[in-house]
């Protein structure tokens, strides 16, 4: 007897997302009506307010669920941003809510002082897994991973994002060329570019130029290892504005 309650109620929450996902996804936060949902879910409203409390508590539960499915069909892989980026364009085409979803979201809680902390961990971890990758040399150090991080989602979510105005004028390009560019936008965006840039202790800070005679352009940054190291006499072997292994 006891054993069948949770399987039912199990159920009946995973109706409600699957209907609450996409009565907000087409309606918003706002326009969303919870007596709608909980019809299209064979629920009632009794049982929302039970489980998620009210619809904003509803709005919470199913970005939270969005971010569990992202994570677990998309784990990201930081030294293959490419091939992650690539996966998040096919994840957008699977699950076409995921993007409405998100606008409405920045529309209608883009100043909110309480953010989904499941999404804020989901990008926290993935910036430090881009950082280490970062630190190892293997994607570029041009940018912080927190911002090399968000131009690869916006670059995997670029024809999601578009108005129609614009839509018209990419309109023959196929979804495989679509996936194409991206994969190619991002393979170049996050490149490393060996002695031009710096890498590891050298990511964070303003920039600097070597001052060397012999026309070195490595970009040294300043705030972590000064101007006055990068002249002193090196190690042997190693260029002075080559950062130790």
């Amino acid at each position: 007897m006891t054993s069948g309650r949770p399987r039912n109620a199990a159920a009946t929450k995973k109706r409600l997302l699957a209907a609450a996902a996409a009565e907000f996804a087409r309606y918003g936060i706002a326009g969303a009506r919870v007596d709608r949902l909980a019809a299209e879910a064979q629920s009632n409203k009794a049982q929302i307010y039970h489980y998620y409390g009210s619809k904003d508590g509803l709005f919470d539960a199913v970005l939270e669920a969005l971010v569990g499915q992202v994570l677990a069909e998309v784990p990201i892989n930081a030294y293959d941003l490419p091939a992650y980026a690539g996966l998040l364009f096919d994840g957008y085409e699977r699950h076409p809510d995921a993007a409405r979803l998100a606008t409405w979201y920045r529309l209608e809680r883009g100043n909110s002082k309480a953010p989904v902390q499941a999404v804020v961990d989901a990008h926290a971890a993935k910036a430090a897994a881009i950082a280490a990758a970062q630190d190892a040399g293997a994607v570029t150090s041009a940018y912080s991973a927190e911002v090399l991080l968000g131009l690869v989602i916006h670059t995997a979510a670029l024809w999601t994002a578009q108005a129609p105005e614009y839509d018209s004028l990419v309109s023959a390009l196929t979804d495989e060329r679509r996936r194409s560019i991206v994969v190619s936008a991002v393979r170049a965006l996050t490149a490393p570019r060996h002695g031009s840039e710096g890498q590891g202790p050298y990511r964070n800070g303003s920039e600097n130029r070597c001052s060397r005679p012999d026309g070195c352009t490595f970009a040294a940054r300043s705030g972590q290892r000064g101007e006055d190291e990068m002249k002193a006499a090196p190690p042997a072997g190693r260029h002075p504005c080559v950062p130790p292994a």
